[in-house]
């Protein structure tokens, strides 16, 4: 029932027919076609429904079909296998439907893959039908996020033969299969190489994807390839002489896995291709093609299937010829066109495909330098009339594309082509005539100097805009129901770089922030209710609360860029509302705070029929006039001065007279640069329309703080540390980054209060010789756990007791204590914790998680006294629990604090916010200086020497210190050190008075 729950507002619905459907079902002895004809029947109402209940499931006809022929525990006997019921359903109930989702849902409910398609499936004798069912159902089972490869562990056999057939189809002519069924195929392809951790589909999609498929590289461009890679060579030569050993049918099956994916290239471009500029397009070609391009990415995006793909992707030209096909220009095309952007990244990305190492800016020059100098000495030695002044430029002034084109685009096609052949880009004699276009872009697009993917990253605006808030291939509007392609980065096993990853976070998070922003637009909108006055100019009937119509913008300062880039350093703006609206809310306006992120908002309808259901065909940003969407930052309210109100927690806010107030905002200075530019080429001035101020929840406006760490965090050299590197992307054995494997594992570590006895000790680690040097020893305890060997049958443990420092005599300087008996197991996960390394500690609720968690935190406090502890939680809830334990263990106040909104929800009198840490240090000052203060009266000094900390110190350098030295010069010449002289000369007697005193018994 979850299942079908998920498919609420998929597309063709269809309505349900009880009556009809029941009367068909009971003709169950006539033909398996008429069976399958009554199945179709009433799920043409099906789906009408947005979910459909149990009654519905067990009355369908699909669900009667599985009961009789292929359902477990079935009290039927079952008739024989038919392979024309398969046909009759893929016919019918697949093909017949459109890929109806609930129809294909309930056969997969059914177990019609596991019982019935993958148990008879036969590599050379079943049809198109059993094969394309299921590709169908697995397809099926990754939109619903379960294990797809399961059923097929039953017959692990027949496994490749099936692949084959896969691998047949796809390139299959367009006769047999349809752009729809094609379509699937690719998606049945990009879910397989999502699956390269499973041995099955590793052991077959890894030949699609070898050095061998530089079989099919241009010979000169093939000879290029292997020059540059000495050890590549040597693999190359061995390949051949396998070949070479092979017979005639491994060799035709080698062939066909090698050129499988240059013939899938062909074979898509020649479909791109066969799409007219203007006129009727069909939709599932449109389709096939966005889903091969999604298959590309997903090639392009993972270092095993890039390494050598990404050399024969280069030498197709696919990008550029996509890039110049009569798709990419029609308005069919948005989708293809945001695909091909991140192909096109992806191509391009920084990382060495041979080693996966990341590239760096520097390592980026060089290619590109020995990309344009090769170009030159091409020109100088075969081109020199035409190119001579290209050939002696430097390569600054002739890497940009304007300068590119100058200098190419006044050759001949040919001559464009004879320079391409030297490049080993093209064949020196090709069969077919290349257009100018191609052949002038092809150059262009490799040698011109491309933007660094940080610079890019930094000049990236923050905030979405309205070209983004309502673009459906981007961010759905609808429920989005996992059958269809969208233009967005995948979360996958693997990750190429530490930059890949966090980009890909990046963009994901920022979408999902957008989904949410646009939804709040969309209701303050809808609340505002505006309308086109005579004037032309829009005004408001409705009112919002988290809304306001804005009195007066003007944008009061641009500060000058600053060293190195040529964005604003800072834009100021002031926005002035009339808040004529009710006091309590009012005062939420009044309440922003600095770093609030707001959104000024263009709403200008185009016509005076305000919203009304004639314009009910539109889209909501049509409907409603949405023109522009931009965000900023507020810096804080103006007084009547003109001047910032400081947001001082410890000072109440000053009134401000009448009903408008002014916020001084922050403007993204990426996209005001942005806005600026188009402006200067005609566009219309941003800044002078805004007519809404949005404000959003505190708890939901926290997208901008995110990303902008992510960013800062791309900007830096080192983010996570390099024995969790590769198992963060993706790569190695996960146990590469446990402590056992790492060589920096540390032997001896205090584990301070963790045991309560030795007893304790000891049966904490019940398969070691536990050592001590003396009899009976006392926590705390410093404990030495050499590192475990093979051949050690019993690994000893030396246990070690020392004194902790007396901290005074009063009972609040006595340090606190672990009372918790640790088992074996959560003394494990503890010295894990403690150690260098990676560090999971997973167990179900009330197992002591996090009481194991405290422990690791203050026992790390004590072993690295000078390093800093970062505490992360997934709530506020969980860290203030971790928080409170933290403070019953012996760990100091003053190395504690609580950042977040959470603060106020922790359950002590204490403040642990950044201004109650001020406050307590201050606190703290003065009440050490009165204790200065009552030990200078003790000792019968005069002055005032606690009135500050300098004065408190000149007192403890002159006073103390020569008091403690005289004490300990008679200590070291007096003989008789008794209690009595060490009670009659000690200097301090007097200030120790109000400690507590041992009893006379003792």
């Amino acid at each position: 029932l979850s299942k079908m729950e998920s498919t609420k507002g998929a597309k063709g619905k269809r309505k349900r027919s009880h009556s009809k459907g029941d009367g068909k079902a009971k003709q169950s002895k006539k033909s398996k076609r008429k069976e399958v004809v009554a199945a179709n029947e009433p799920s043409s109402s099906a789906s009408t429904s947005s979910s459909l209940t149990v009654a519905q499931i067990s009355e369908d006809v699909l669900t009667k079909l599985a009961l009789k022929y292929w359902a477990i525990g079935s009290s039927e006997e079952r008739p024989p296998f038919n392979a024309k019921l398969i046909e009759d359903i893929y016919e019918t109930e697949i093909v017949g439907t459109d890929h109806a989702l609930k129809r294909i849902v309930l056969l997969e409910l059914s177990q019609y893959l596991e019982n019935y398609l993958w148990p008879r499936f036969d590599a050379v004798q079943s049809t198109k039908a059993h094969l394309m069912s299921i590709v169908v159902l697995v397809n099926e089972k990754f939109r619903e996020g379960v294990s797809a490869w399961d059923a097929f562990v039953s017959r692990p056999e027949q496994f490749p033969g099936f692949f084959q057939r896969l691998l047949s189809a796809c390139i299959d002519e367009i006769a047999e299969f349809t752009f729809k069924e094609h379509a699937v195929l690719m998606l049945f392809l990009v879910n397989c190489f999502k699956s390269l951790e499973v041995d099955m589909i590793r052991e077959q999609i890894q030949r699609l994807v070898s050095l061998s498929i530089w079989t099919c590289l241009l010979p000169s461009r093939l000879e290029q390839e292997l020059k540059s890679d000495e050890k590549l060579s040597k693999y190359w030569r061995v390949l051949k002489k396998r070949d070479a050993k092979a017979n005639e049918k491994a060799k035709a099956k080698l062939e066909k896995e090698r050129k499988f994916l240059w013939n899938l290239i062909r074979k898509f471009l020649g479909v791109v291709s066969s799409i007219p500029e203007s006129g009727q397009i069909d939709e599932e070609k449109i389709q096939y093609c966005n889903r091969f391009v999604e298959l590309l990415i997903d090639l392009e995006s993972m270092l095993p299937t890039r390494r050598f793909f990404n050399t024969l992707l280069d030498d197709s030209h696919l990008a550029i010829k996509c890039r110049l096909s009569p798709l990419s220009k029609r308005s069919e095309g948005r989708l293809f066109n945001q695909l091909l952007d991140i192909l096109k990244f992806y191509t391009g990305f920084e990382i060495n495909d041979r080693t996966g190492l990341a590239l760096t800016d520097h390592d980026m020059m060089d290619i590109h330098y020995n990309s344009i100098t090769s170009l030159q000495r091409i020109a100088f030695v075969y081109f020199k009339e035409d190119l001579d002044t290209f050939a002696l430029s430097t390569v600054a002034g002739v890497d940009s594309r304007p300068a590119l084109t100058k200098h190419f685009g006044a050759l001949s096609a040919r001559t464009l082509q004879k320079v391409a052949a030297f490049l080993n880009l093209l064949p020196e004699k090709a069969d077919d005539d290349y257009e100018k276009e191609f052949l002038l872009e092809m150059l262009v697009s490799r040698h011109e100097r491309r933007l660094s993917q940080i610079d890019a990253l930094n000049g990236m605006p923050i905030y979405p805009t309205d070209e983004i808030l309502w673009d459906e291939n981007v961010v759905p509007s609808e429920y989005y129901a996992g059958d269809g392609c969208l233009a967005l980065p995948k979360l996958n096993l693997q990750f190429l770089t530490l930059h890949d990853y966090l980009l890909r976070n990046l963009n994901l998070f920022r979408l999902e922030s957008t989904y949410e922003i646009r939804q709040d637009i969309e209701d303050v909108v809808k609340r505002m209710k505006p309308w086109r006055m005579h004037d032309g100019s829009t005004g408001f009937k409705g009112w919002a609360r988290m809304a306001q119509p804005i009195a007066k913008f003007a944008v009061v300062e641009v500060a000058k860029p600053k060293l190195g880039e040529n964005r604003p350093g800072r834009v100021r703006a002031d926005v002035t509302l009339a808040l004529g609206i009710r006091p309590e809310i009012k005062e939420e306006w009044q309440a922003l705070r600095r770093h609030d992120v707001l959104f000024l908002i263009t709403c200008r309808l185009s016509s005076s029929s305000d919203t009304d259901e004639e314009m009910g065909g539109k889209s909501f940003k049509e409907k409603y006039g949405i023109v522009y969407v931009r965000g900023c930052e507020v810096e804080g309210m103006l007084n009547q001065e003109g001047k910032l109100i400081e947001n001082n927690p410890f000072e109440e806010k000053p009134e401000v007279p009448g009903d408008k107030r002014t916020f001084r905002i922050r403007l993204d200075t990426n996209q005001y640069q942005q806005d600026m530019a188009a402006t200067l080429k005609g566009a219309e001035d941003v800044y002078d329309t805004f007519n809404i101020l949005m404000r959003r929840k505190p708890k939901e406006n926290n997208f901008k703080a995110v990303l902008e760490t992510i960013r800062e965090l791309m900007n830096t050299d080192c983010v996570v540390p390099e024995w969790v590197h590769d198992v963060f992307l993706g790569y190695g054995s996960p146990n590469a980054a446990h402590y056992s494997s790492l060589p920096s594992y540390i032997p001896t570590l205090d584990w301070n209060d963790t045991f309560l006895s030795m007893e304790h000790l000891k049966a904490c680690f019940p398969d070691y010789d536990v050592k001590c040097s003396v009899d009976d020893p006392v926590p705390p305890f410093r404990v030495t756990v050499p590192p475990v060997k093979k051949d050690d049958l019993q690994p000893e443990v030396i246990v070690e007791h020392y004194h902790l420092a007396n901290r005074g005599p009063y009972p609040y300087d006595q340090p606190k204590r672990n009372s918790i008996p640790f088992t074996p197991t959560q003394i494990e996960a503890i010295k894990s914790g403690m150690q260098p390394g990676l560090t999971l500690v997973v167990g179900p609720p009330g197992s002591g998680k996090t009481d194991v968690a405290v422990q690791i935190i203050s026992n790390i406090y004590h072993n690295f006294p000078n390093q800093r502890t970062l505490l992360i939680t997934h709530s506020n809830q969980a860290l203030n629990q971790l928080f409170e334990k933290i403070l019953g263990l012996d760990i100091e106040e003053r190395h504690l604090l609580r950042l977040g909104h959470g603060e106020e929800e922790l359950l002590t009198e204490k403040d642990f916010s950044r201004y109650g840490r001020v406050n307590y240090i201050l606190g703290k000052r003065m009440e050490l200086l009165e204790e200065v203060q009552r030990l200078q009266l003790s000792l019968g000094v005069s002055g005032d020497v606690a009135y500050t900390c300098e004065t408190a110190t000149h007192f403890f350098t002159y006073q103390i210190t020569s008091r403690w030295e005289k004490f300990l010069g008679k200590l070291k010449h007096e003989k008789e050190r008794n209690v009595d002289f060490i009670a009659k000369e000690f200097p301090f007697t007097a200030f120790f008075a109000t400690a507590p005193q041992r009893s006379e018994e003792r």
